[in-house]
């Protein structure tokens, strides 16, 4: 039984490093583009009310602030309600864009997409298969 539970700890432990470097990384990009020239940023979301720029801003910083617990701190049962949370949140946010008819691909990546070379279609694959992760 011990050492079902030493994998399962190793389990979490990896996750939540994974989540962590994920988080950092859309976070990172997020923030980045937020303050970027692109106009379409200036638009508002259709969810939230707030221009992209803002909500890209605040979600980036809120990714980097889960990234931190997870990757620097020891407190893996916050880092993984907090990832838990922060996907849920996510998930709530695309049905929302789904049941309002919202058929544009997500932004998320901001202005990474044009330096990796990929389109905006891909890059919200990408998107949907981090948040099924």
């Amino acid at each position: 039984m011990t050492a079902k539970c030493g994998n399962g700890k190793r389990l979490v432990e990896s996750f939540v490093i994974g989540a962590g470097f994920t988080l950092l990384i859309t976070g990172l990009a997020k923030a980045w583009s937020a303050i970027g020239p692109a106009r379409a940023l200036d638009v508002a979301d259709p969810i939230i009310g707030v221009p992209f720029r803002q909500l890209m801003l605040g979600v980036g910083l809120l990714e980097l602030f889960v990234a931190f617990f997870c990757l620097f701190t020891d407190e893996r049962q916050f880092s993984l309600l907090a990832v838990t949370w922060l996907a849920i949140s996510f998930v709530v946010y695309r049905l929302g864009l789904l049941w309002i008819g919202w058929r544009r691909p997500c932004g998320c990546l901001g202005n990474l997409t044009d330096i990796l070379h990929i389109s905006p279609g891909v890059a919200d694959l990408i998107m949907k298969v981090v948040l099924v992760y």
